[in-house]
């Protein structure tokens, strides 16, 4: 089908907005290591039922230690750590300042690949990284005393955004390197079909995610947080719907499109989640949208697009 992978990656994009405003409700509602423990719970059990009805086995088959212990190391930095940050960042600024900050991901996954794999940075790359920082200032900066520029954001929940970026970058090139590990021959002769090659390398990454986030929930606080959302049906419904459109579907669909098209186009289509959001953003939350805003974000989305002109 033509234009498979561009159609999956606009897709994506979608599923990305519809995680953000749902995961900054849920959050705000059970907590973020709660929902994170419930999604990455609900996200393995979906793995498993899919796994079973294309496979006849709920486990996926034919997978290579190293590219086992790769995607741990992936789901451990992307999962755990990146997503406890995006999702405090989403109590503090809200989704739609979150995800304008993730289109620092991709300076993050390329400096990664700059250390780990020697993959060189263009000039045309620089020049993406300095023109997603515009956008990203245009939006979050604004006159203060004396003139002079202020963030017009809480602080820490900048740094939350920040760090979120920084590991969902580092975690992507860390799929990368586990998923080359894998032998797609060994997988059909496990009778695996190619295209569950993404959701058998996400069901690792999720096996990660709930250890960390329940390691850390009961450091923190304690399991019985967990215990009460049971009976809070409606934050359930949300954390059902969050790991649909989240690690589930969006994970696994993201991993899917660089299969049909170039990894450059999906991921510029991917990143528009920024302006998707902005509607959304107004309607279920009454944020006020300003022009500002709205220029930041293009810009933003531009800077992504013009980084990936320069691989």
């Amino acid at each position: 089908m033509a234009y498979l992978g561009e159609l999956i990656s606009i897709g994506v994009a979608f599923s990305w907005t519809a995680t953000a405003l749902l995961s900054e409700f849920g959050s705000k509602r059970m907590g973020n290591l709660t929902l994170n423990v419930l999604r990455m719970a609900l996200a393995l059990l979906f793995g498993m039922v899919l796994f079973w009805v294309v496979t006849g086995s709920p486990l996926p088959t034919g997978t290579p230690v190293e590219a086992c212990g790769w995607m741990l190391l992936s789901g451990l930095v992307g999962y755990v750590i990146g997503d406890y940050c995006l999702f405090q960042c989403y109590i503090i600024i809200g989704s739609r300042f979150g995800q304008l900050f993730m289109t620092l991901a991709p300076l993050s996954a390329a400096l990664m690949a700059w250390i780990t794999l020697g993959q060189e940075m263009s000039g045309m790359s620089i020049i993406a990284m300095l023109v997603t920082l515009l956008g990203i200032g245009i939006s979050v900066l604004g006159r203060g005393e004396h003139h002079k520029l202020s963030l017009r954001l809480p602080l820490n929940g900048v740094l939350f955004a920040i760090g979120a970026a920084m590991c969902q970058g580092v975690g992507l090139v860390l799929s990368k390197i586990g998923m080359d590990h894998y032998d797609t021959s060994l997988m059909a002769s496990s009778g695996m079909p190619d295209w569950l090659l993404p959701f058998n390398a996400n069901f690792y990454r999720c096996i990660a995610g709930i250890i960390g986030f329940t390691l850390l929930m009961y450091f923190r606080s304690g399991l019985e947080p967990l215990r009460k959302s049971m009976h809070d049906h409606k934050g359930l419904a949300v954390a059902v719907a969050t790991t649909i459109f989240g690690p589930f579907v969006g994970v696994g669909f993201s991993l899917m499109a660089v299969q049909y098209t170039a990894a450059g186009i999906a991921s510029t289509l991917m990143a528009m989640t920024p302006i998707i959001i902005l509607i959304p953003s107004r309607i279920l939350f009454h944020e006020k949208i300003t022009a500002r805003a709205i220029l930041g974000a293009f810009i933003s989305v531009l800077g992504v697009s013009l980084f990936f002109l320069g691989e």
